[in-house]
């Protein structure tokens, strides 16, 4: 996990666990991101996930996988800024206070893979 903090206060956070417990998907991770809200615009979340990148690669990993609500524009384009590609959407895929979400599916590519 990657924190970012200012003034003492954890702002933003970014981690990443396995993916499958699978063997032929040991080189993946599945990651999320949060910026608090006062902290959003900041470059809070871009810091977090340039280090989350840099730790998944370092480890060895060669994909970053997630799934965002399709309305999140802002992690969509901070996702996008950082190289992440939307490959499909999961539709009906999650349900917030009693509605069905869909979500858009982003990976990125890290090391020799990418």
């Amino acid at each position: 996990m990657v924190v970012v903090e200012r003034g003492g206060r954890v702002i933003a956070w970014a981690g990443a666990s396995e993916y499958r417990p699978r063997e032929v998907y040991a080189g993946i991770a599945e990651f999320s991101v949060y910026v608090d809200r006062d902290a959003r615009g900041t470059g809070a979340g871009s810091a977090a996930m340039r280090g989350l990148i840099e730790a998944c690669e370092a480890k060895g990993f060669w994909k970053l996988v997630s799934r965002v609500f399709p309305e999140n524009t802002a992690s969509r384009g901070l996702l996008a800024s950082l190289g992440f590609r939307e490959v499909g959407t999961y539709e009906r895929h999650a349900r917030l206070d009693g509605h069905w979400k869909d979500v858009v599916i982003v990976e990125k590519r890290l090391g020799p893979a990418a």
